[in-house]
């Protein structure tokens, strides 16, 4: 089992109550897991359906396999002309 950091910013931090929280997952987990984890913490039910998931700085998709160490963010829609 690993523990994860995993920041979160804007509207996400307001649902969670903190701007990071910690996720305890198996070793070799995905981004699948890691979402089905948040979604099981106070506030996580609010998320919506698709989460942008960043993994050391670049885009994650649901089968990425998390390592010890890695950055994680969830970051919402970005918007830019």
């Amino acid at each position: 089992m690993n523990s994860h950091r995993v920041l979160l910013f804007a509207r996400y931090a307001e649902l969670m109550g903190a701007g990071a929280v910690e996720v305890i997952l198996p070793d070799h987990a995905d981004i699948a897991q890691l979402v089905s984890a948040l979604r099981n913490l106070p506030g996580g039910a609010l998320l919506p359906p698709e989460l942008f998931v960043a993994v050391n700085l670049r885009r994650a998709h649901l089968a990425t396999v998390l390592g010890p160490g890695d950055e994680i963010a969830v970051l919402p829609p970005l918007a830019g002309g």
